[in-house]
């Protein structure tokens, strides 16, 4: 199916409207229509659900059904919004289920500035502009075209919503209700943190980092599990990402093009263990991948990708550049006068 070309455009002093990747332009069928309560009009008032950490966000299940090729484009719509990176698959699957379909006819005020919040949405396809009240007057902020993600203010702060937004065309959304959303991307992101603030704290590379720095590196954090034997990073790739071990140990390997048979062979320079990190020196310096490092036991990883890197991680660059010296101490041990620069070829 063709795409539509999808942008999101906010004026200097947009008020945090989030935005983020939308999908395609089929309409919604009769089958699979929004639920008959579902609100169009405003709400007299909401009180917000209390949150334990120690609830279960699986229970009381909430399933919109969709057909196959309705939820391809859910998960396509739904795969690079920030607020749900912190589900695992199978908490990501629960909110594509209590996710449900709803068009918007051009001129319809799809949130009104001023309400209580039922609903969080994505744009699936078609227009629609953000204001926001200023002196009394409404005044454009934002437009999502064939693109975003608003409405998590009002749900996650127990607020009004800030701002009004209006489709300038007939357009496609995907809607989650209050409750799940509370319950899924809340407390997951709750849990997430209370997760990482021990293992985070643990890391002297990060002592640098202040608390809501470390809160933040958290957040963005993904968990990814490779089995034993899985090549995580290779020698010669372009730099991706930077990784933490949580659980498991890793082996670094270079290939050995410098002995006197140049046999090719690789060569084990290192075993990491949990909280050791690799994949560094390639995203501060902006170069390939100097070694490849192996599973050597199944491992779980906490991944951060190169912008998420470079904005987080600013304050540790310094310390991370050191390792150079160490790294290259060992190659020396191991072949001789080798620099990082000669793996890289």
């Amino acid at each position: 199916m063709h795409r539509k070309k999808r942008k999101v455009v906010i004026s200097d002093n947009n008020e945090g409207i989030g935005g983020s990747v939308a999908s395609s332009d089929d309409i919604l069928t009769e089958e699979f229509a929004p639920p008959p309560n579902f609100s169009k009009g405003r709400r007299a008032s909401v009180s917000a659900e209390p949150l334990s950490m120690e609830d279960d966000v699986t229970q009381d299940r909430v399933i919109h059904p969709k057909t196959d090729e309705q939820r391809k484009r859910l998960q396509t719509a739904v795969k690079d919004i920030l607020i749900f990176k912190s589900l695992d698959q199978e908490q990501r699957e629960y909110v594509l289920d209590a996710m449900f379909e709803k068009p918007a006819k051009e001129g319809e005020r799809v949130i009104e500035f001023g309400d209580n919040g039922d609903y969080f949405y994505v744009v699936d396809s078609g227009k629609l502009d953000c204001y926001i009240q200023i002196n009394g007057e409404e005044k454009k902020v934002a437009c999502y075209d064939n693109t975003g993600a608003f409405g998590e203010l009002a749900l996650m702060y127990n607020t009004p919503r800030a701002a009004t937004i209006v489709a300038t065309e007939d357009c496609i959304l995907w809607a989650l209700d209050r409750t799940t959303f509370r319950q899924l991307v809340l407390l997951t992101t709750m849990k997430k943190r209370e997760m990482y603030e021990e293992f985070l704290n643990a890391i002297p590379l990060l002592k640098e980092l202040d608390n809501y720095e470390r809160m933040n590196l958290a957040d963005a954090l993904q968990t990814v599990k490779y089995n034993a034997g899985d090549v995580i990073i290779k020698q010669g790739d372009e730099a991706e990402a930077f990784y933490i071990i949580e659980k498991g140990t890793c082996a670094v390997k270079v290939r050995d093009t410098f002995s006197s048979q140049h046999n090719n062979e690789e060569v084990k320079v290192n075993t990491l263990e949990r909280g050791d990190y690799f994949g560094e020196l390639a995203l501060i310096h902006n170069k390939p991948r100097a070694a490849t490092v192996y599973a050597q036991t199944d491992v779980s990883l906490a991944v951060l990708d190169v912008k998420a890197f470079e904005r987080l991680l600013g304050p540790c660059v310094d310390i991370m550049s050191r390792n150079v010296a160490n790294y290259e101490k060992q190659l020396t041990e191991l072949f001789g006068d080798v620099s990082l620069e000669d793996l890289r070829r």
